[in-house]
């Protein structure tokens, strides 16, 4: 991978050599990338730069060859203050927001631990490719606390209800076996296949119609929020806008000329 313009302490940018196209936001904090604040404030400028960043068309969120997140870094937080962690949470759930509204695809290449933040930090993604060794959960509830990075809202509209408070209330790690069968990961791959499992699940995308599918991805995760008329409204006025854009005068001319699959879109 080649780095691009973004280098913290624990994070960087880089973009795949194969798929230039694809950028990679890199977790890099040993031995288990655990969230702490300047981990959190990171992925926050990371999520900022690439959603603003016109050659960037999607997106992967990897954490190594061994493991994504294995969770918030409990020594910084244990002896945290009421006060204290209100603002502490309000940092990471909006760091994670920032993720979850990256305009592009989003992939997590999970390996190894995906726990409490790190599984939040993976569902803020579109998609999930998992490796067969890997554990997921939110075992937040065997410290005394709940998951606070999203776990109780975005696991429940990924996974339901039940299954997601069965996951919630126990803490249990799920195994991939599992979170695929639950829908949790979206593809199971060899460990030693993640990141480039991942690479190739959102490079499809990546000569698409960018401002097509920043609408698609708005339209679907605000519909989900709200009643199915307003979610139309969304959807509606998202379709019909998009016919100020170059991509659907190409898209539409290339279909009535040459048929379907043959548009070249530029993301304008």
């Amino acid at each position: 991978m080649e780095e691009v313009e973004f280098v913290g302490e624990f994070v960087r940018v880089e973009t795949d050599p194969d798929h230039p196209a694809v950028a990679v936001i890199r977790l890099d904090r040993p031995k288990v990338n655990a969230l702490n604040a300047v981990l959190t404030a990171e992925i926050a400028e990371a999520a900022t730069r690439v959603s603003a960043d016109p050659a960037v068309r999607a997106v992967v969120l990897y954490g190594g060859e061994r493991v994504f997140v294995a969770g918030a870094d409990i020594k910084e937080m244990a002896d945290r203050t009421h006060a204290e962690m209100l603002e502490y949470g309000r940092n990471l759930q909006n760091a994670l927001t920032l993720v979850s509204r990256i305009p592009k695809p989003v992939v997590a290449a999970v390996t190894g631990y995906a726990l409490g933040g790190g599984l939040e930090l993976a569902l803020a993604a579109d998609f999930r490719v998992v490796g067969e060794g890997a554990r997921l959960g939110v075992p937040e509830i065997q410290l005394g606390v709940i998951p606070g990075a999203g776990g109780t809202q975005r696991l429940p509209r990924l996974i339901g209800p039940a299954r997601a408070k069965e996951m919630i209330f126990s803490g249990r790690h799920v195994r991939a076996e599992e979170a695929g069968r639950i829908g949790l990961a979206d593809e199971v791959v060899p460990d030693g296949d993640v990141y480039r499992a991942a690479v190739a699940l959102v490079a499809r995308y990546a000569e698409g119609p960018a401002v097509a599918l920043a609408a698609a991805k708005e339209a679907v995760d605000r519909g989900l929020e709200t009643d199915l008329d307003s979610g139309l409204e969304i959807e509606r006025l998202h379709f019909a806008g998009l016919f100020a854009t170059e991509d659907q005068k190409n898209g539409m001319r290339s279909f009535v000329e040459q048929g379907p699959g043959k548009a070249v879109f530029n993301g304008r």
